[in-house]
């Protein structure tokens, strides 16, 4: 056995005493959806179905000679279960997200999702609200070393009001060429995949998003950001009476992003034009295109109720509220360690 060296990767990469409270908390969450009237739900981590982004990439498996993805998040299933009828549901699962690796992600992570019919996004946003305030109570976590959780409400900020406060601008009114004449005067770091003619709208919006606007969210207390431009809308409605907006929010704790709630789309042909737009942007990526038909453009057909809902990253809330940088801190074992 000479030459043999002990690792000691075998041991989990955080305590006990997190993984006990990180049982509670999860308890807590349980209690928390009951309480409203939300049944538990369990949807297949493995389908045929998965929600096309060009940005997420699912991991893929081979079962009984059939390709089925390992689900992104467990939207298309739960949306069939609304359309069936459910009433308000949530889930407690694992997610798998391909490339998706470091402090803040991991490509195996824990989801709490939530849908209620009849429900806006605006009430959702209260619905978080009261969740991580629940949360961080049960943490004990009234204060990390820049954020307190206190008595006063979330702030609720548009994406429009946002960029005008960090830059000055009708951010939706740049084109290309003024986003990227933007970004240079604020002396950013433009990657090699954005300084090109090809370089979309949305990808300079992006950058601009998380270099100037998302760092600033949630420092004082937690901060909605809402009402997404159009081309950024993913599964959410466009405001009947804005067009160029989605009704969409995400929610900031210190400047990282928690969570992503919609006021649902509901219309099946609006959902195979979008799902066909991501695919044509995951091709020009070079990226495998994922399927555009699916179980719940037939659940569509047949009548979604009106809803919104919400999907949590529990391991990235967790973090944040004990003051954590890595989610290697809050889970035993990591993709490291897997």
């Amino acid at each position: 056995m000479s030459g043999f060296v002990h690792s000691d990767d075998w041991r989990p990469t955080t305590s006990f005493d997190t993984l006990r409270l990180r049982a509670q908390l999860l308890a807590r969450v349980r209690e928390f959806f009951r309480e409203r009237g939300y049944l538990e739900v369990e949807t297949p981590l493995l389908s045929r179905d998965v929600v096309i982004d060009t940005h997420i990439d699912p991991l893929t498996s081979t079962v009984c000679g059939e390709r089925r993805f390992l689900q992104t998040s467990p939207e298309f299933a739960m949306k069939r279960l609304l359309a069936a009828g459910s009433g308000p549901i949530f889930q407690v699962c694992k997610a798998f997200r391909d490339q998706e690796h470091g402090a803040r992600h991991n490509p195996e992570f824990t989801m709490i999702e939530w849908y209620a019919p009849h429900s806006t996004y605006f009430d959702q946003m209260t619905v978080t609200e009261a969740l991580v305030r629940e949360l961080a109570a049960s943490t004990g976590a009234v204060a990390t070393p820049r954020l307190r959780i206190g008595p006063e409400k979330f702030d609720r900020i548009s994406y429009i009001k946002a960029f005008r406060e960090a830059t000055n601008t009708e951010i939706l009114n740049l084109n290309a060429e003024a986003l990227m004449d933007l970004t240079r005067d604020h002396q950013l770091v433009i990657p090699e995949s954005l300084d090109s003619d090809e370089a979309s709208i949305d990808e300079w919006r992006n950058l601009l998003l998380a270099e100037l606007v998302e760092p600033n969210l949630g420092l004082d207390r937690p901060a909605f950001l809402y009402d997404y431009p159009a081309t950024q809308a993913a599964l959410a409605r466009l405001k009947p009476d804005g067009p160029r907006v989605a009704m969409r929010f995400e929610l900031y704790i210190d400047g990282v992003e928690i969570c992503n709630g919609y006021d649902e789309l509901l219309d099946p042909a609006e959902l195979r034009v979008r799902g066909a737009e991501q695919n044509r942007c995951r091709s020009t990526l070079g990226k495998p295109v994922m399927p555009e038909e699916s179980r719940l453009l037939d659940a569509m057909d047949s009548g979604l109720p009106n809803c919104s809902g919400v999907a949590l990253g529990f391991d990235r809330l967790l973090a944040v509220l004990l003051g954590k940088t890595s989610l290697h801190e809050v889970m035993p074992f990591p993709f490291e360690r897997a």
